[in-house]
């Protein structure tokens, strides 16, 4: 699982297979990957994390929601925030810049088959979730095993919440004064190990 941190610009969430595609300062890679694009995918847009250029505006916007596109994930800055907000896709950037593409560089060999997102490189075979937190890409052949997880934490999240409103506090809850015992026998022990042992995992 690998995450980056994004900022929403349309709201709402997304989840669906990775659509890539390396912008080099022109609209057509993208037009191009659209011609490929399965309802439901998410175009993850590589733009280097650049922060002087906007690789994404309200046109490409809508062109991807004609096109069945879930949503777009941009390692880079969008511009438009206005019309693409009003558009209703979900989109996530960087931040926004009103300066479009500054230059128009080659396009390699596998701008439609790989991003570079942070310091990951996600392909057609992953899966991309995002929401008002950021970005978290997990490979397509171990999803059903990472919502078990995702969910048995949120789960036990919830339940630790209610009884924090009950008036249980967390501390209680996954014992933490024994926490404290057992790390001064042994420094060694992490919380993270004390809550697996108390099944309060919260940090996984």
């Amino acid at each position: 699982m690998r995450t980056v941190s994004l900022t929403s610009v349309a709201g709402g969430r997304v989840a669906g297979r990775v659509l890539p595609a390396q912008h080099v300062g022109s609209v057509d890679v993208f037009l191009e990957a659209f011609e490929s694009a399965a309802e439901g995918d998410v175009l993850v847009v590589d733009n280097g994390g650049r922060r002087d250029e906007a690789c994404v505006g309200d046109l490409a916007a809508l062109e991807a929601a004609a096109a069945g596109v879930a949503g777009i994930v941009i390692w880079g800055l969008h511009r438009d925030t206005a019309d693409i907000t009003a558009i209703g896709l979900p989109v996530f950037s960087l931040g926004a810049l009103p300066t479009g593409p500054l230059r128009l560089d080659p396009q390699p060999a596998d701008a439609l088959s790989r991003a570079t997102i942070g310091e990951w490189t996600v392909t057609r075979d992953d899966v991309v979730l995002a929401d008002e937190d950021g970005a978290v890409f997990v490979p397509a052949d171990r999803l059903a095993e990472l919502f078990d997880m995702a969910e048995s934490i949120r789960d036990t999240e919830h339940r630790q919440a209610d009884e924090i409103r009950a008036g249980r506090s967390l501390r209680e809850q996954v014992s933490f004064k024994q926490y404290l015992e057992r790390r001064a026998v042994d420094p060694s022990l992490t919380f993270r190990q004390h809550l697996r042992a108390v099944r309060g995992a919260i940090e996984e």
